[in-house]
C-alpha cells in the first residue's frame, strides 16, 4: 500500500474509535447477553464458619450486581435470605447453621443479565470461638465532622451479648480504654469527646464462650474549621493613638479567637503575649510608641482549639 493512502485510512480509523467511544458514553451497552461467573464459595462448599466472603466476576459495563440468598433452595424456597445491589464484586455476611444456595446476576441502568447459576453451600454449627463478628457501620476509615455516632455490627449465631470497645491508642492498655461496655444490642451510641481518631472492635459473648474479636475499624472525627474573621477597625494604614481598640466581626458558633500581632516587618510577634487568646471580638491594644508600624491578625477557634483561615494582614501608624 502506497504511504498517500495510509494518510486517508488512518484518520477515518482515529474518527471511528472516536465516535464509537463517544457513542458508549451516551448510549449504555446492553449486558443481557453476558454472564456473571461465581468464584467463591464454591458449589457444595461446607464450612463452620458462620461468615461467608461471596465473590464473583464482572462483568463489562456493568454498574451493579444482585446478590440473592435463599434457604435450603432456589427450586425450594424456605426462606430468602438476601436480596441485595453490590456495587462491587464481593460481600461479606453472617449467616446462621444450615443449607443454603446463592446466585448473582449483573445490572446497569437499562438492562441486565440472567442470574449465574446457583451454587450450594452449608454452614454447620460450631463453637462461639471460631466465629468473627462483622462490623457494619461506621465503616473503617471514616471521618465525620459530628460528634454523635451509632456503632452498629451484625448479629452472631449463638450470642446473648457483646462487648463493644472504643479506643485512640488501638487497644495497648485494656484499663484504659474510651469506652468498654457489653450490650445485649446490635449497636451503640457513642458521643466523640474530642479531635481524635478512633479504633473500634466487638466481640461476640454467651454464657460459656467469647468468639473472636472483630476487625478494627478507624473513625477520625474532626470539627469543622471555622470561617475566616474579617477585621473592622483600625482600617488599614490608618493613624491612630494608643490604645488601639482592635475589633473584628464575630464568626458563628466559635468560643473565641487568637490575635497576632507583629512589629513593623510584618512577621516578628510584638512581644511574649502574642499571640493571645480572646473571647470578645475586641481588643484593646497599648504597646508601641509614635511612628511606629504595627501589624495584626484575628483567627477564629473551634471547640477543639484548632484554627481558621486567618483574616488579611492589616497595620496601623500609631502618632
Amino acid at each position: 500500500m502506497k504511504l498517500k493512502h495510509l494518510f486517508y485510512i488512518f484518520p477515518a480509523f482515529l474518527a471511528s474509535n472516536v465516535l464509537l467511544s463517544a457513542c458508549k458514553e451516551f448510549i449504555e451497552p446492553s449486558i443481557a447477553k453476558r454472564q456473571v461467573t461465581l468464584e467463591a464459595p464454591a458449589n457444595q462448599y461446607q464450612s463452620t464458619k458462620y461468615t461467608i466472603n461471596f465473590w464473583w466476576d464482572g462483568v463489562e459495563d456493568a454498574l451493579a450486581y444482585r446478590l440473592q440468598v435463599v434457604t435450603p433452595g432456589f427450586d425450594s424456597i424456605g426462606g430468602l435470605i438476601l436480596d441485595t445491589l453490590v456495587k462491587d464484586i464481593k460481600f461479606t455476611s453472617t449467616l446462621e447453621p444450615g443449607n443454603y444456595q446463592w446466585r448473582v446476576r449483573a445490572e446497569n441502568g437499562s438492562s441486565q443479565t440472567d442470574y449465574s447459576p446457583a451454587r450450594s453451600f452449608i454452614i454447620e454449627q460450631s463453637s462461639l470461638t471460631n466465629q468473627t463478628v462483622t462490623l457494619s457501620s461506621p465503616s473503617n476509615n471514616t471521618s465525620t465532622s459530628v460528634n454523635a455516632a451509632l456503632f452498629k455490627w451484625n448479629s452472631l449465631y449463638g450470642a446473648t451479648k457483646y462487648q463493644v470497645e472504643i479506643d485512640t491508642n488501638n487497644f495497648a492498655n485494656e484499663d484504659a480504654l474510651v469506652y468498654n461496655q457489653v450490650v445485649p444490642g446490635l449497636q451503640v451510641n457513642f458521643t466523640f469527646p474530642k479531635d481524635q481518631v478512633y479504633g473500634w472492635r466487638v466481640r461476640a459473648e454467651n454464657e460459656t464462650e467469647q468468639s473472636k474479636w472483630s476487625a478494627i475499624n478507624y473513625v477520625t472525627y474532626q470539627l469543622p474549621l471555622p470561617a475566616q474573621v474579617s477585621l473592622v477597625s483600625p482600617a488599614a494604614g490608618s493613624s491612630v493613638s494608643l490604645p488601639v481598640q482592635l475589633s473584628w466581626n464575630s464568626v458563628t458558633g466559635v468560643p473565641g479567637y487568637k490575635l497576632y500581632v507583629f512589629k513593623s516587618d510584618s512577621t516578628t510577634l510584638y512581644s511574649n503575649s502574642f499571640p493571645v487568646t480572646v473571647n470578645s471580638t475586641g481588643y484593646s491594644f497599648n504597646l508601641g510608641v509614635t511612628g511606629e508600624k504595627i501589624y495584626w491578625k484575628v483567627s477564629a477557634l473551634n471547640a477543639s482549639g484548632k484554627e481558621g483561615k486567618a483574616s488579611a494582614l492589616r497595620n496601623f501608624v500609631l502618632f
